[in-house]
């Protein structure tokens, strides 16, 4: 074999336990990302990116690839644990999302850390209604004495401090919701937004089919993730709220889908 061609070789087998690297200290790569980085074409990298998913170390996404060690993860991070992490990130999308709501509107906050900094900001006027299957989401919004508060029961999902179940769906059927605040576990152009708990996914859609508007909360940690159960794909959004790190192809896939997107 000539030199050239064993040092293509090494190069590429180099290359490639690099991505490897990058894919389980991210999460997730871009193609873009990577032939910059690498000083090779993007077709040379989605071959690589190919390469690996054919030895189980990634799975394929909209513009790059997500770990396999990401795509399907079964454990959940228990509360506390998100209650800590990317705070900065959620008080800042909160404020713009509650600055989104108008007098007279009825919203539906979904469980979640990012949706109770919603709830924080939320000004305390007589004429919003609130819709919430989250129990700290209605300890916040207990203290603001004006806004009006629905609380959806069902059975109590400690994990996450959140109602699920058939009587919690069910008591949707009869509402018609201005604005859906939709928290996420994971969040992928191709595979859609997802979470962790078959329950909330099913409630998490009959939440959506109430709402005229539906509005996703993400920070940027949520991209590239995907969990078990799918909620609905990205283009059923009108609009998305994250913060200023969000990667370059979200705002295109965003522009792509018709999806309004906002940068906290």
């Amino acid at each position: 074999m000539a030199d050239g061609s064993v040092k293509a070789m090494r190069d590429t087998s180099e290359r490639r336990r690099e991505i490897t690297g990058m894919l389980r200290s991210r999460g997730s790569v871009q193609v873009t990302h990577l032939s910059e980085v690498f000083g090779v074409s993007m077709q040379t990298i989605r071959k690589d990116l190919a390469y690996l998913e054919d030895h189980g170390i990634a799975t394929r996404a909209y513009g790059g690839a997500i770990s396999s060690e990401v795509v399907n993860a079964g454990v959940e991070p228990a509360i506390e644990t998100k209650r800590v992490s990317h705070t900065e990130e959620k008080e800042r999308i909160g404020k713009l999302a509650a600055s989104m709501v108008k007098p007279g509107e009825s919203i539906m906050l979904d469980s979640g850390t990012t949706t109770l900094q919603i709830a924080r900001f939320l000004p305390d006027e007589e004429d919003i209604t609130v819709v919430t299957n989250d129990f700290d989401v209605l300890s916040v919004l207990n203290q603001k004495r004006r806004i009006k508060i629905v609380m959806l029961g069902g059975e109590l999902r400690r994990r996450n401090m959140a109602f699920y179940g058939a009587q919690t769906v069910a008591a949707l059927d009869d509402l018609l919701l201005d604005k859906l605040f939709l928290g996420v576990d994971g969040f992928d152009v191709e595979r859609g937004i997802t979470t962790h708990h078959e329950p909330e996914a099913q409630l998490n859609r009959k939440m959506v089919e109430t709402a005229r508007e539906v509005i996703a909360v993400s920070d940027a940690s949520k991209f590239g993730k995907v969990c078990l159960h799918r909620i609905i794909e990205v283009a059923d959004l009108d609009a998305l709220i994250t913060d200023a790190a969000a990667p370059e192809y979200i705002s295109q896939a965003a522009e792509r889908l018709g999806v309004v997107l906002h940068k906290a």
